[in-house]
């Protein structure tokens, strides 16, 4: 049996789990509230607050898996990308484990990660399939060959999808953070209420800045002729948006499922929790004969789970970080 400790520690959630064999055992995560009257992540507060959640956070991620310390086959941490603070806290912890128990350390890639939260439970997607990978950092179209060997076919060129729901958000008065808001109101307004434009990006390739300015010179002409018109109208509003920023996705999503002949069509990341971009998925599946997966909510947000899952498949693999250098906060696929 293989048991695995991970650690995640890319922004604002300190996490923990442990795996045997691929089998999550225990899944803790502390989320930072310290944030919420900034209006967004504040990368030093986040440092400081994953050095006093850490060992609290993997002391219970243990005892929840019913775990020893000297049972743990090996360490696996985030790597990156991610807060620079923010990841040397839990790649120099889970590095003083590795050297204290003599085990071996595992660096593990937060995007990859994402991708594998869809072999955690089952139904699990068959290789090779596609993921839309969207969160607040990241939007990527990624060909999965196997849990070890992917790339990524498809990128935003300047702002994620999940930075245009916050945004959004954020222009609206919505508090942080804005894009699950955004979800919630979206389901009482109607999408068809106001048109925003789809940018037209060559090949499968994304770009979200185009659209957030569109929506913020939208609100602004409207709010002087109505000054309450965000008010009055903040469903329809929100559906819109949501709307115009789920077809963007779908629309390139399709695109590479037809160029590469693929069915096996995947969600990750948080936004992939968004319930009218999961609709559309499911809308598509049926329409254009994919199979269809997204992970369970809690796999989507960042979570150790993921980083631990993925680190089973790198362990069977020999991948392990040299003990002897301070890890560093670059990685790659």
């Amino acid at each position: 049996m293989i048991t695995i400790l991970a650690i995640e520690s890319s922004c604002d959630e300190t996490a923990a789990s442990v795996c045997r064999d691929g089998r999550i055992l225990s899944n803790i995560i502390a989320s930072q509230k310290v944030h919420e009257s900034y209006g967004g992540v504040v990368p030093e507060l986040a440092s400081r607050a994953h050095m006093q959640h850490i060992v609290p956070v993997v002391d219970q991620a243990m005892k929840t898996a019913g775990v020893e310390m000297d049972s743990l086959d090996s360490i696996a941490f985030t790597q990156a990308p991610g807060l620079i603070g923010a990841l040397l806290v839990g790649a120099q912890f889970a590095r003083s484990m590795a050297l204290a128990l003599n085990k071996p350390l595992i660096p593990v890639h937060h995007m990859q990660a994402h991708v594998i939260a869809n072999l955690i439970d089952e139904p699990s997607p068959s290789f090779p399939f596609l993921c839309l990978t969207v969160s607040g950092g990241h939007t990527q179209i990624v060909l999965c060959e196997s849990p070890t060997i992917m790339k990524v076919i498809g990128e935003t060129i300047d702002d994620a999808a999940g930075e245009a729901f916050d945004k959004s958000a954020k222009i609206l008065g919505l508090p942080y953070p804005g894009g699950p808001l955004i979800d919630n109101y979206a389901k009482q307004g109607n999408p068809k209420a106001f048109i925003f434009p789809e940018p037209q990006i060559p090949g499968l390739n994304f770009s979200f800045s185009g659209l957030k300015t569109s929506i913020l010179y939208f609100l602004q002409e409207h709010q002087r002729q109505n000054p309450n018109f965000i008010e009055e109208r903040l469903p329809d509003i929100c559906a819109s948006i949501q709307r115009r920023i789920v077809t963007i996705l779908l629309n390139k999503l399709k695109k590479a499922a037809i160029e590469t002949g693929i069915k096996e069509i995947c969600l990750a990341g948080g936004v992939s929790s968004n319930s009218e971009l999961r609709s559309a998925l499911k809308e598509a599946g049926n329409k254009y004969g994919w199979n269809t997966y997204y992970p369970s909510p809690q796999y989507c947000t960042d979570n150790a789970a993921m980083i631990a899952a993925t680190a089973y498949y790198k362990f069977l693999d020999g991948d392990f970080a040299d003990l002897s250098a301070v890890p560093s906060a670059r990685a790659t696929w």
